[in-house]
């Protein structure tokens, strides 16, 4: 599997070089990951600008795997209401799917699942926490 990570480097920053052991998980079935580059607007499910780079990321991955199957499952933090943030996910997890379709990748190989904020990664009563809440990720049903 690729490994999805955000860096923030201000624009101002110096030069500096960073060494990080990335450890990769296999290409099993049940094998998922977070993608960090997928960005969307505050209460919105279209794909920001800055999310391209991990969207072609994930078509390529797809593409070097043709038999791949897998699911985008998107989720929120608990602001909002549950309904809400339910739809959002949904949506969110569909807008990608509808841009690996537009980018080639067979419907068939897809699925997508709105998860809202029943499944946290930690706690959310922090903005730190909140964010890491709000993600997208995929999961591979078989390959």
């Amino acid at each position: 599997m690729f490994s999805s990570d955000n860096f923030n480097i201000p624009d101002t920053a110096d030069y500096n070089e960073y060494n990080k052991d990335i450890y990769l998980k296999p290409v099993v079935a049940g094998s998922a990951i977070i993608l960090n580059n997928i960005f969307f607007e505050t209460s919105k499910w279209d794909l920001k600008n800055q999310s391209a780079n991990e969207m072609q990321r994930l078509v390529g991955f797809l593409n070097a795997n043709p038999k791949m199957r897998i699911e985008i499952a998107g989720h929120t933090d608990n602001v909002g209401n549950i309904e809400g943030n339910q739809k959002l996910s949904e949506n969110r997890a569909k807008a990608v799917v509808d841009y690996l379709q537009s980018k080639g990748v067979n419907a068939a190989r897809l699925t997508y699942k709105g998860y809202g904020e029943t499944q946290p990664v930690t706690t959310n009563d922090t903005a730190e926490g909140r964010a890491l809440n709000r993600r997208t990720e995929f999961r591979i049903l078989d390959n």
